[in-house]
């Protein structure tokens, strides 16, 4: 950049990836005295991609994500440095029960285990989600040979293969793959998973490295053992997972009234900073200004074309756009093959609310999940009244279920009254519930589950390095590329702007 020059940096995506890029950019260039000039690009008329908080008649309803993990601190890093840690808050702590549907029935989830993995044998062997055939076949796992880590492999693979079919099918399926709606046997192992392969890899099996880590939590201070990846993000929060956090109260947090706490703070901190927001503005092409490149610098002064056709330059541009779009604005320029490879799940998400007259469900836990096997519409259900306390009025009762994953998304496509009926019918059938709910709020996120392929961190450090050499300053990041959960966008947006400046 010419020296004297006001550094200029377009931020495609208004989501929470692209707000927190956005955030720290400001925060990091003002401590560095470098002036700046950011913009932040969205193609909707509204901030937070999918964190978006309905708050209606004294209800905290989630339409997209519900939570996030204490144990990842970037998220409560950021509401520290936006004033609003206050606001955070964990689940009720007698709210522990949680329950896997089979044969049309909800049963404990077995004790014994962390993770889907089994340590004590004789607690796990009470369980009746798997047969003794299968539970015997589980332990296997510790005799099994650790074996060559030759490339990735996909979830579903690695793990059939140290504990077996059933497990898979009644235990880790339903507890693991609820994090991206996915298929086991077409997720990543590496991109998702990597403590699997890290225990194995120093401890021999999955077992064996699992206990060591209880051994160091309980020679640690009773503190539970962090891990690695996004493992612990199963199951869109409804079961407890034991990782080191300094927010011991809970596993989960959220902020009192709604995720989007997080957003509007953030918007207004920009605004306050002088960043400009501009909703609704799509771009859609990005090109190198001719004659503008620095090549001593190895920098470039980049085009953008919105879909209005105006034009915005910019000196940087961080790309927290999904894959599928991001993948267009980048294909005249790179090999986009490791975003084109993404594939992306539709879902839906049904919340319903109820008078405590006439309720006759106990909601005695956190919720049940629905493994792929029992064929239903539904694929978990979070009891969000009894998990999380703020969310319903007094003598009022909120649940949540989730419709769709990958391979079966029809379900998502349903006219609201269908989905809503299909949606009470079959917690009827698991769980008794017969009371009428006074109104059903029904979200359907398309497109917004992305997949991460056997071999997908090779192959986004690949375009990474790609787009350094042809396309220096512009950085892509997101939920596409290191993680989905709030704490994981958060850190790849403070690390895009980390990049940005560090040119």
């Amino acid at each position: 950049m010419k020296t004297g020059t006001i550094r200029r940096v377009a931020v495609l995506g208004g989501g929470i990836t692209g707000l927190s890029a956005a955030f720290y950019l400001s925060k990091l260039a003002k401590e560095r005295g470098e002036d700046i000039e950011i913009t932040v690009i969205e193609s909707s008329i509204r901030l937070g991609g999918k964190v978006n908080t309905l708050r209606r008649d004294g209800y905290v309803i989630e339409r997209g994500p519900d939570s996030f993990l204490a144990r990842k601190l970037p998220m409560i890093e950021l509401a520290r440095e936006l004033g609003i840690d206050g606001e955070l808050t964990g689940t009720n702590p007698a709210a522990k029960n949680t329950y896997i549907a089979l044969d049309g029935r909800l049963l404990p989830m077995p004790q014994g285990m962390t993770l889907g993995i089994p340590t004590d044998k004789d607690k796990f062997m009470k369980t009746a989600l798997v047969s003794e055939e299968g539970k015997l076949r589980a332990f296997e796992d510790l005799n099994i040979p650790a074996g060559e880590f030759s490339g990735d492999e996909t979830v579903g693979d690695f793990l059939e293969r140290r504990m077996g079919r059933e497990m898979v099918e009644r235990i880790f399926e339903p507890l693991l793959a609820g994090i991206h709606a996915g298929d086991l046997y077409r997720l990543g192992l590496r991109s998702t998973f990597p403590q699997f392969e890290k225990m194995v890899r120093e401890h021999g099996s999955l077992i064996a490295g699992t206990r060591a880590a209880q051994l160091a939590a309980t020679d640690a201070g009773n503190k539970p053992a962090k891990s690695s990846g996004t493992a612990s993000d199963a199951s869109a929060g409804l079961v407890p997972v034991h990782d080191s956090t300094e927010q011991p109260n809970s596993v989960f947090m959220t902020f009192r009234n709604g995720l989007s706490t997080v957003i509007e703070a953030l918007e207004a901190r920009l605004v306050a900073e002088g960043v400009k927001i501009s909703l609704g503005e799509q771009v859609e092409f990005i090109e190198v200004v001719p004659g503008e490149a620095l090549t001593d610098e190895h920098r470039n002064v980049y085009r953008l074309t919105l879909a209005d056709e105006t034009i915005f330059e910019a000196d940087d541009v961080v790309v927290t756009l999904p894959a599928y779009v991001a993948s267009q604005l980048l294909s005249p320029h790179v090999d986009v093959s490791a975003l084109t490879n993404i594939r992306y799940v539709s879902v839906a998400n049904v919340v319903l609310a109820y008078d405590e007259k006439g309720f006759n469900q106990q909601l005695d836990g956190s919720g049940f999940l629905v493994p792929r096997g029992e064929h239903r519409h539904i694929t978990a259900s979070t009891w969000t009244s009894s998990k999380w306390l703020h969310t319903a009025p007094e003598r009022k009762r909120l649940i949540r279920c989730y419709v769709g994953r990958s391979g079966d998304e029809k379900g998502v496509e349903l006219g609201d009254e269908v989905l809503s009926a299909v949606v009470q019918r079959e917690l009827f059938e698991l769980t008794g519930l017969s009371a009428k709910p006074e109104f059903a709020e029904i979200t359907r996120l398309r497109h917004s589950m992305p997949q991460y392929p056997v071999g997908h961190l090779d192959a986004i450090a690949a375009l990474r390095e790609s787009l350094g050499s042809r396309l220096p300053g512009v950085i892509v990041t997101g939920a596409a590329f290191g993680g989905v959960g709030l704490p994981d966008c958060v850190a790849q947006g403070k690390g895009a702007a980390e990049a940005v400046l560090s040119r």
